[in-house]
């Protein structure tokens, strides 16, 4: 079956090339806001999905894998920055605190209508950062269109202090250790 990535994000193709499987990928192109009252789990297992049938409609007899991910500092969101004005507030409000990653991922059998569906936390202890230890990293990675204001796989792994969490690709954006898991159950085996 062929195998569809639901984003346009450079980060998860990124990942799932490390899978060496062939696969496309298409703009899910739905509105991302959260619900009222909805946590931080439940929005990404609802966008995670619903990317994944947006696409869908597109490839009727395929496996479409949809993601979603959202920081949180103290049970609220941390959105993307956008700016290094709010890249700076961002890093410094994480100094030395615990922001929670939550990734959601969807495997959607398009042929069958089968729906895997899985929230991935991991756990980012920050040091405490200095303000021109900010302001360096910020004007080295720019990573104004990351959630949480940086890039684990670059530079900003000098940020923390510790990292937790099951798979490390879930902080980038896709976990494969739990994609590889429901590929396996859609008789799709990696090795």
């Amino acid at each position: 079956m062929k195998l569809v990535l639901a984003s346009t994000s450079p980060f998860r193709k990124e990942l799932l090339q490390r899978l060496d499987i062939p696969f496309d990928t298409a703009s899910p192109d739905i509105d991302e806001s959260a619900q009222s009252g909805e946590t931080p789990e439940q929005l990404v297992t609802r966008l995670s999905e619903q990317k994944a049938r947006a696409v869908a409609k597109q490839f009727p007899e395929a496996l479409v894998i949809g993601s979603d991910q959202v920081a949180t500092l103290d049970g609220n969101i941390i959105g993307k920055p956008g700016n290094h004005d709010n890249a700076v507030k961002q890093l410094k409000n994480a100094s030395g605190r615990k922001v929670v990653f939550y990734t959601g991922l969807c495997l959607l059998n398009t042929k069958t209508g089968i729906v895997q569906i899985e929230v991935v936390p991991f756990n980012v202890t920050f040091r405490k950062l200095t303000d021109q230890q900010i302001n360096n990293y910020l004007r080295k990675e720019q990573p104004y269109s990351c959630a949480g204001s940086f890039k684990s796989e670059g530079l900003g792994i000098a940020l923390f202090e510790k990292l937790e969490g099951d798979d490390p690709n879930a902080l980038i954006g896709l976990p494969l250790i739990r994609l590889t898991y429901m590929l396996n159950k859609e008789d799709i085996n990696i090795i």
